[in-house]
């Protein structure tokens, strides 16, 4: 009889030790791999942000709501890039030659094969050449996927929520607003379903989204992420 006294009190010692590790270690558990997902998730829309900066720049301002659209905007665009040779000095500065002054007098040269006016105002080593260059291989690093822009890491094939707003402002100045989203129970699901609950829990007492976000289409924010 003592003997299976002695067992049972053991087997309750284990499970109590076996709930308290989990009570424990279920909490870091959690932080740690959501910390390990959150960073992949935040290095996806950061890419999705540098694309629609871009993708702005070129289309008059506004953004785009469509990953087949920005996707293919990655793939073919090119970016104007200036590049430049010498300065103005700041005697010619004084003098009022500003670089669009200095660029007409180069480019009226070129034209009549007349030096003249360039070499009177110093500007025979100035330069300014536009290039074009392939998006693809400006803001991204070499080997980058355009493809994979849509997708969530951890997500299972799900996709980013992606929605832009084209409003004005109360002086009649255009607004163009883009966000791209994830909730959490997207990436998070499954490692441990209390800590998640709770995870949202203090998300929605404090006010806040509940899960990653880049960019806001109700509050101008310059397109920060809500974990910066």
């Amino acid at each position: 009889m003592k003997t299976v006294i002695n067992l049972v009190l053991a087997a309750c010692v284990i499970g109590l030790v076996y709930i308290c590790y989990g009570s424990i270690m279920g909490p870091i558990n959690f932080d740690n791999e959501k910390s390990i997902r959150d960073k992949a998730i935040i290095a996806r829309l950061i890419d999705i942000r540098k694309a629609q900066q871009e993708y702005r720049s070129l289309h008059q301002g506004a953004y785009t709501d469509n990953f087949d659209s920005l996707i293919a905007f990655v793939k073919t665009a090119k970016l104007p890039f200036i590049m430049k040779v010498g300065t103005l000095t700041d005697d010619q500065l004084n003098n009022g030659m500003t670089e669009k002054k200095a660029m007409a007098l180069i480019n009226k040269a070129k034209k009549t094969n007349n030096w003249s006016e360039v070499e009177k105002a110093g500007l025979q080593n100035f330069r300014r050449d536009t290039m074009w260059v392939a998006v693809l291989d400006t803001i991204f690093t070499k080997g980058f996927n355009p493809d994979s822009l849509p997708f969530v890491p951890y997500g299972n094939g799900a996709k980013f929520e992606l929605a832009i707003r084209k409003d004005t402002t109360k002086s009649g100045a255009p607004l163009n607003l883009f966000q791209a989203q994830v909730p959490y129970e997207v990436y998070l699901k499954g490692i441990n379903d209390q800590e998640l609950i709770n995870l949202k829990d203090v998300q929605k007492k404090l006010g806040k989204y509940c899960g990653l976000r880049v960019g806001d289409i109700e509050t101008p924010n310059n397109n920060a992420g809500n974990w910066e």
